[in-house]
């Protein structure tokens, strides 16, 4: 098994390092290898954890001073060291319900250090079809939390700093003894920070973060569907005590379209035709998201048939070809006739009723079956 990294060395400080240059150095080291700045390197992630360990005991002086005395043993609750107070079934036991009443998202050194990562926030964003087929870059207008520029996120008026809370002396939390059990709690004073202001910013109001407005460029992918999420990393609210940022999601939806109803990568449409070219045939134009699109409509054709144009749809963000266009053809009844319409259509319907077994086959179809099913 790997030896342990001494934690000192781990966090880059020296062994008369005082808590602050600890909080500092971890900080550093939280905001460089966190996570959700490197998703896709695994050594980010173990240095990250390591910096993690380093400072949870390094911040506490009760398992610093274990660990100076033995090292990685005075810490190691699998070895005995650290005293009653120290590691074992009460530590583990104290932090279930630090994460139960926490209440805050924390990055890197927890509740107890006062590092929290910012809120990820949420933005609507409604673009036409056209916009989601071929992509687009448009610019949004967001409320936010942003770091104070007064105090650069410290929350204490400048030339002041913030003072060891005097309830847990800085550990950011306190402990209720409950039995042969301790159970530790977010201390009401400094709420898990550690720290108290005794002068607040007077911009932030100790908080060390201001409501701002923010406007960002967000470049949408082509192919992009109602529902999709574009993640912008970092553009979310300002953390708290030098804790990273949280994202911003863009949340794409698609405006109602006149002519097109969208179904994954393909595209619908309905197609109005004339008595007569359904009746003969013919050729006509529809349009496309490319442009004019011709199509050939046979004779005969009737109301509710769909012709397949390929290629014609959308090609997806995550797809290699487009998709296809179906145009659902709809025999449209004339309407305001004149009497010589009236008249010619009289006439046909009568050659119909004459020989509807070759003219109208599906109608002589179905009233035969109407007519045996009273008969039955």
């Amino acid at each position: 098994m790997a030896t342990k990294r001494d934690y000192y060395d781990i966090l880059g400080v020296n062994r008369d390092a005082s808590d602050e240059d600890i909080k500092k150095s971890y900080r550093k080291l939280a905001m460089k290898y966190h996570p959700d700045r490197n998703p896709d390197s695994k050594d980010a992630e173990e240095k990250f954890k390591e910096a993690k360990e380093a400072y949870e005991v390094l911040s506490e002086p009760e398992k610093r001073q274990a660990y100076d005395a033995y090292g990685h043993a005075g810490v190691n609750p699998q070895m005995g060291g650290g005293g009653p107070n120290m590691g074992g079934f009460s530590d583990a036991f104290g932090d279930i319900f630090s994460e139960i009443f926490g209440g805050q998202q924390r990055a890197g050194g927890g509740g107890r250090s006062g590092v929290f990562r910012g809120a990820d926030l949420r933005y609507n964003l409604e673009i036409t079809l056209e916009q989601a087929a071929r992509g687009t870059e448009t610019k949004i207008r967001i409320p936010t939390l942003e770091e104070c520029d007064t105090c650069h996120g410290s929350g204490a008026k400048p030339g002041t700093s913030a003072k060891t809370c005097h309830t847990c002396n800085g550990a950011g939390q306190v402990r209720m003894a409950m039995g042969p059990f301790s159970m530790a709690q977010t201390c009401p004073t400094c709420h898990g920070s550690g720290k108290v202001i005794p002068d607040p910013c007077n911009t932030c109001g100790g908080t060390g973060r201001v409501k701002k407005h923010k406007t960002l460029a967000v470049k949408i992918p082509a192919g992009v569907d109602d529902g999709d999420r574009i993640r912008l990393s970092g553009e979310g609210e300002a953390g708290q005590g030098g804790g990273p940022p949280g994202d911003l999601y863009v949340v794409v939806s698609l405006k109602e379209h006149s002519m097109f109803q969208r179904d994954g990568n393909d595209l619908h449409c309905e197609m109005p035709i004339s008595f007569t070219v359904a009746a003969l045939g013919g050729e006509i134009v529809i349009p496309t998201l490319d442009g004019e699109a011709k199509i050939k409509i046979p004779a005969e054709t009737q109301s509710g048939q769909v012709f397949r144009l390929r290629g014609k749809g959308i090609k997806g963000v995550r797809s290699n070809v487009h998709g296809d266009l179906m145009c659902h053809v709809v025999v449209e009844t004339p309407v305001r006739l004149t009497d010589r319409q009236k008249e010619l259509l009289r006439e046909l319907e009568d050659i119909n009723i004459k020989d509807g077994d070759k003219h109208t086959p599906r109608s002589k179809s179905f009233f035969d079956k109407v007519r045996d099913f009273f008969a039955g």
